[in-house]
């Protein structure tokens, strides 16, 4: 139990550093940059499941709060989580947990998984875009064209891609007994 408790810590610190690297694919748009954070977010999640999908975002939070350049354009530091995009980020952290909750709760498959991805979409975009409105006091008309709108089919996008390679890849880490078949 021990060691198999090692192994899933190491798993979640080797995702937190792949959502960090992943976060500096970016095309950038004037408010907010379409970047693989939330791409490597899912895959996390369908992989790793709640409890770990969402500590690994915790620890790439963390890492970033501290200093090191993992945020996407290679930034870090409170400013980045209390600045237009922290919503974003925030919402990273329930988009994690719901994403793994609900493949727990019915099924590591690629439909489910496209359903929670979808989901984890949803809710990190809910998330920036009310930030967004506060904090940069813009119109929800302006939010929702410059934070929401370009992000939907990209996101979907991503969602679909996080989905079906998440759940490849989980089945041959299963398989090869690199992750446990029940993740608790």
């Amino acid at each position: 139990m021990r060691n198999e408790n090692l192994k899933m810590l190491i798993v979640t610190a080797l995702f937190a550093a792949i959502i960090g690297i992943m976060a500096q694919l970016t095309i950038p748009l004037p408010l907010v940059p379409i970047t693989g954070q939330t791409l490597a977010i899912g895959f996390a999640a369908t992989i790793l499941g709640k409890r770990y999908g969402t500590l690994s975002v915790l620890v790439y939070i963390m890492l970033g709060i501290a200093g090191l350049p993992v945020f996407s354009a290679m930034t870090s530091g409170l400013g980045i989580v209390f600045g237009p995009t922290g919503g974003y980020i925030i919402g990273f952290i329930p988009a994690a947990f719901i994403i793994g909750w609900y493949l727990e709760r019915f099924g590591f498959t690629v439909t489910h998984a496209i359903i929670a991805n979808i989901m984890g979409t949803v809710i990190t975009l809910t998330f920036g875009a009310v930030w967004l409105k506060f904090i940069a006091e813009l119109s929800w008309t302006a939010v929702l064209a410059g934070g929401v709108t370009p992000f939907i089919i990209v996101g979907i996008i991503k969602a679909v891609i996080a989905a079906t390679v998440g759940i490849i890849v989980r089945n041959r880490l299963t398989s090869a007994k690199l992750l446990p078949v029940v993740i608790a």
